[in-house]
């Protein structure tokens, strides 16, 4: 029993584009004064991933540009966004930053793939990666 409520509080296994890596790195260095625990939270996922150039990233991998589908437990909303970087977030068009905690919760994540991840109220939720379409652009 001990095991499985152990495993509930491992975050799983994500894999990162190199080039991805450095954006991500810059963009929540660049939030740390003003956002300190989202840019805690992002940089800390990304040095825990497994780095891949962009070739070798495993199939159905959420990198930005990706669409996702995935299932917020806590609502048992299933939503389908696609990861942008800042400058091109729009909220209404489906288009979610790196910058927001779903976007650096869903960054990395395969399908299949949950993760307990904070909302902004602060209390964690578990997202699920239902289906994932990898944009074929650099």
């Amino acid at each position: 029993m001990q095991d499985s409520a152990t495993a509930e509080h491992v975050n799983p296994p994500i894999h990162l584009i190199d080039t991805e890596y450095d954006i991500i790195a810059d963009l929540a260095l660049g939030i740390e004064r003003r956002s300190p625990d989202l840019s805690r939270m992002l940089l800390d996922e990304i040095d825990r991933a497994e780095i891949h150039a962009r070739d070798g990233l495993p199939p159905e991998v959420v990198s930005i540009g990706s669409e996702v589908e995935f299932l917020d437990a806590a609502t048992g909303a299933t939503r389908r966004v696609r990861l942008v970087l800042p400058a091109e977030a729009d909220i209404e068009a489906g288009r979610v930053s790196i910058l927001t905690p779903v976007g650096a919760g869903l960054i990395g994540l395969s399908k299949g793939q949950s993760i307990n991840w904070p909302c902004p109220s602060g209390r964690p939720r578990l997202l699920k990666i239902l289906k994932v379409t990898r944009s074929t652009a650099p």
